[in-house]
């Protein structure tokens, strides 16, 4: 029965400080000391309610979910696998069920517009293996010449990744007289300009932006 209702108290606390955390603001949430802070992560750790991993200055950074006891897998971790350039970022939105594909999370975070994913997200195109799946993801979310565009970009700045295949590109590029879309709006590159022109698309990346990937 004690343990019953530990084991309650362990995840209310875990609800209650859900998401990404450091020591520091364990404290403040809970207006406790360091001492108590650490014995309470000590605490939701035995239940598996905790993930840790370093950022990228080597502080520790704790996912807390009472989710995380039964496992499942982030866009974020498939991400953070697969890119030189990892996320430190509050959403650890998680997949049970199945692991998600390569191909999906690249469509995940362009669908994010978010410049810092987007950056992270080149390096995904080395690991395309299966682009049928790739191209009915893109279609199904509107964003097949953003995914062209990207995939170009990549190419001029990370080695080794595998040539589109002639039907991906020919079904993916504008066909008439077509309007440039944005993928993240108002912003476009000043380097790629005839990767926007091809693919009717701003690009919101500049050669700046995507130094880390020249280390």
């Amino acid at each position: 029965m004690q343990h019953l209702i530990m084991k309650e108290r362990n995840i209310d606390l875990a609800i209650r400080i859900e998401g990404i955390n450091t020591v520091e603001t364990i404290k403040k949430e809970l207006n406790v000391n360091r001492a108590r802070a650490i014995y309470l992560l000590y605490r939701l750790r035995k239940e598996g309610f905790v993930i840790t991993k370093r950022n990228s200055v080597g502080k520790r950074i704790y996912y807390i979910s009472p989710k995380n006891a039964i496992g499942g897998t982030s866009y974020v971790e498939i991400l953070n696998q697969n890119s030189p350039i990892k996320m430190v970022t509050s959403e650890v939105h998680k997949i049970y069920g199945g692991k998600p594909s390569i191909e999906e999370t690249l469509i995940h975070f362009i669908n994010k517009k978010d410049i810092r994913y987007l950056i992270s997200v080149l390096a995904l195109f080395r690991k395309i293996k299966n682009w049928h799946e790739l191209y009915h993801l893109a279609k199904e979310n509107e964003i097949l010449r953003e995914v062209g565009a990207l995939y170009d970009v990549a190419r001029q700045v990370i080695p080794k990744i595998r040539k589109m295949p002639k039907r991906f590109q020919n079904n993916a590029l504008p066909k008439g007289n077509v309007h440039y879309k944005y993928i993240v709006d108002k912003f476009q590159s000043s380097d790629f300009k005839a990767i926007e022109k091809k693919w009717k698309v701003f690009i919101p990346l500049n050669l700046a932006d995507l130094e880390e990937y020249k280390r």
